[in-house]
């Protein structure tokens, strides 16, 4: 059964048996606002969305050990996966997708925050029913959906961040606004929620 996040929540990383995750999907969707009729409804507003998600990895210290996104597919040995960039956000389902081995991550990373930017810089006013969701990769039932609330001038979000506590995996929702047009430039507020 999926829980529903709302922003701030935390939740324990485990299957319905109680027993650690190894494989979760974060899948990230949304959809294009209509353009507003008038005049300036045909100038410049593309039907398309080019949002990308992204994985920030960090160590106990907060130092950044990798960043997977659509530059980089893969990290830590293919630990961390990208499936690969939407450009539009057309398209039922998960616009993007995240795949991360939890097992297989070094005992050293400590911290995943997942990001999403507007490459061209396209404010988010543009977007419509945007989500978050966490998957149990093998079957892919969906443990945790955090809709974001996302109509603004702002061009990026600090989606979630899944964190090491007592020696299990935990996700907590953020749904942070800020601006950026890749993770490189969300580095000094996401180093904020570590």
């Amino acid at each position: 059964m999926s829980i529903s996040l709302q922003k701030g929540q935390k939740i324990r990383l485990s299957k319905e048996s109680g027993e650690a995750l190894d494989k979760v999907v974060l899948g990230l969707g949304w959809d294009v606002s209509a353009p507003k009729k008038g005049l300036l409804g045909f100038f410049g507003l593309s039907s398309e969305i080019d949002l990308d998600a992204s994985c920030l990895l960090f160590d106990k210290a907060g130092q950044l050990v990798d960043i997977v996104w659509f530059d980089q597919l893969s990290g830590l040995n293919g630990a961390v996966q990208h499936t690969g960039d939407n450009v539009t956000g057309a398209g039922e389902g998960d616009d993007e997708q995240i795949v991360v081995k939890l097992s297989q991550l070094p005992p050293t990373v400590t911290t995943l925050v997942f990001v999403v930017n507007s490459y061209n810089g396209q404010s988010f006013d543009r977007v419509q029913n945007a989500y978050c969701r966490l998957l149990e990769a093998d079957s892919q039932q969906e443990i945790a959906r955090y809709s974001l609330d996302s109509h603004g001038e702002h061009t990026a979000m600090i989606m979630t961040k899944l964190y090491r506590h007592v020696g299990e995996w935990r996700m907590h929702a953020i749904g942070s606004f800020d601006h950026g047009k890749t993770p490189h430039d969300l580095l000094p507020v996401v180093k904020s929620y570590l």
